[in-house]
């Protein structure tokens, strides 16, 4: 199976007044394609940074990033936002819904960036908020529904536009234990029959436990990497 991330000697250092703090330290990864892997270790360890990183939210200060087929550290900022919007769909703890519009228009958003029709942009979101379950719930506006729910509309807004790529950070952090065993199982579902590939960053070993791979990093630096039970 062909490789969806390379990972080779990638460093992340930001400049705090004239003091540098080095995130992630000679990172060297390998994730295959089709895999759900979970990002974990304490605060401060450097998982959003590397989930940001590969997500294409922001740059290396080192090394070579390799993420479905395309060398992004050499990316600027416009080829990077374009590569983004094709490639990468994002889901975040605080769901980041539009308070004002439907369910339905918040998934159709990553797709005014397109060329798609209106009629075309509605039919996708319409598959998408069907395949995580929301189909009874497309014209209500986030008030309107639980935690749970806007995390799947989130969802759906993440894979509107068909990527290869999930990265979510910290995804069930805001909901509780039902809510999150549902969001948890809505993704090994969208891994196993529809072959994405997710990398999710999580606090919680039980979250950890619905990834197939687990990698630990502590203080930037991968300490270890196993299988999921």
């Amino acid at each position: 199976m062909s490789n969806i991330v390379e990972i080779r000697n990638l460093s992340k250092v930001y400049e705090r007044g004239r003091q540098k703090v080095e995130v992630l330290h000679h990172i060297d990864l390998d994730i295959a394609q089709g895999d759900f892997l979970a990002l974990m270790g304490p605060s401060g360890s450097g998982k959003t940074t590397l989930l940001n990183l590969i997500g294409g939210l922001d740059s290396p200060s080192q090394g070579t990033l390799v993420v479905d087929g395309e060398r992004i550290d050499r990316l600027g900022e416009g080829a990077l936002a374009k590569w983004r919007s094709e490639h990468v769909g994002f889901v975040f703890q605080f769901y980041n819904l539009l308070p004002m519009l439907s369910a339905q228009k918040n998934v159709e958003l990553p797709l005014l960036l397109t060329r798609l029709g209106a009629a075309e942009r509605r039919r996708r979101a319409a598959i998408a908020l069907q395949l995580v379950g929301l189909t009874d719930r497309v014209s209500h506006k986030p008030s309107e529904l639980s935690g749970g729910q806007q995390q799947r509309v989130a969802i759906a807004r993440a894979i509107v536009s068909d990527p290869d790529l999930l990265v979510c950070d910290e995804p069930t952090g805001d909901l509780d234990r039902q809510s999150a065993q549902d969001v948890l199982g809505l993704l090994q579902m969208l891994n196993r029959e529809h072959g994405k590939t997710i990398i999710m960053v999580t606090h919680d070993p039980k979250a950890a436990e619905y990834a197939t791979h687990t990698l630990h990093l502590d203080k930037g630096t991968l300490v270890e990497s196993g299988a999921a039970a």
